[in-house]
């Protein structure tokens, strides 16, 4: 492996850490942008899953909702086992959503990101030839093990992630320290099915059909996904989603 970007952690098992990424939609934007997904689209605070006040803030469509999750209700709602066995199999034009597994320390926000604009209607924003549009291209075809590797690998995404890493309103924490956080992308899939996406996982998890004509932030898509998450809560007000949508 070549030379890591100055910030990145080698742990002692030789495992690459990344310093985690700041839950900003500003950043986020950028890092996308950098990928190479157009600047049509941006990230959106999403301030009440619930008040179609709030809601109607966020431009629509929502093409894809970034939920963040302390660990205990992600555990609540996911349970506590972490040496899941990946079950999934999926590849090439047969998978009706894109998943990667995640084998980069902290690196939860960037596979979110990933998550978010290469499914969905958002992978149509991605430019050709970008770098994300070459990852993807390379990823496709090849199996779970052999799709992480080609992020893992991947020079010019370390560095694009270093980049915004060390960005934001609050201070870097070190690559080895550990977030605590859970980032989930919620997508839908190409069976207009609402989708979990998170690559500490073991595979996609198919959350149920969607109505035609509906979004990431329509009722029952928030009900079947990021509702799940409140519901357990239990008075946590630590959590946050934002919409990547299409505007500033």
């Amino acid at each position: 492996m070549a030379t890591p970007t100055p910030g990145v952690h080698i742990r002692p098992n030789g495992e690459k850490v990344f310093i985690p990424l700041e839950n900003n939609p500003q950043l986020f934007a950028s890092l996308v942008h950098r990928l190479g997904v157009s600047k049509k689209l941006s990230f959106h605070d999403v301030y009440s899953i619930s008040d179609p006040d709030l809601l109607a803030f966020v431009p629509r469509p929502a093409h894809a909702l970034i939920f963040i999750s302390p660990g205990d209700v992600y555990h609540r709602v996911h349970g506590r086992d972490e040496a899941r066995e990946i079950t999934y199999d999926g590849k090439g034009d047969n998978e009706n959503v894109v998943w990667f597994k995640q084998t980069i320390g902290n690196a939860c926000g960037l596979i979110a990101l990933l998550h978010a604009v290469c499914n969905g209607s958002a992978r149509e924003f991605i430019e050709e030839g970008s770098l994300v549009d070459r990852l993807l291209k390379q990823a496709l075809p090849l199996g779970v093990e052999e799709r992480a590797k080609v992020l893992y690998d991947s020079k010019e995404l370390e560095e694009a992630h270093m980049a915004f890493a060390t960005q934001g309103d609050s201070a870097a924490p070190a690559a080895e320290d550990e977030p605590g956080l859970h980032f989930l992308a919620f997508v839908a899939g190409r069976d207009g099915h609402l989708y979990e996406l998170e690559g500490g996982f073991n595979g996609p998890v198919d959350l149920g059909e969607m109505a035609e004509g509906e979004d990431c932030l329509s009722e029952k898509a928030l009900q079947m996904g990021v509702g799940r998450f409140v519901e357990k809560a239990e008075g946590t007000v630590e959590m946050s989603v934002i919409a990547l949508c299409e505007g500033e």
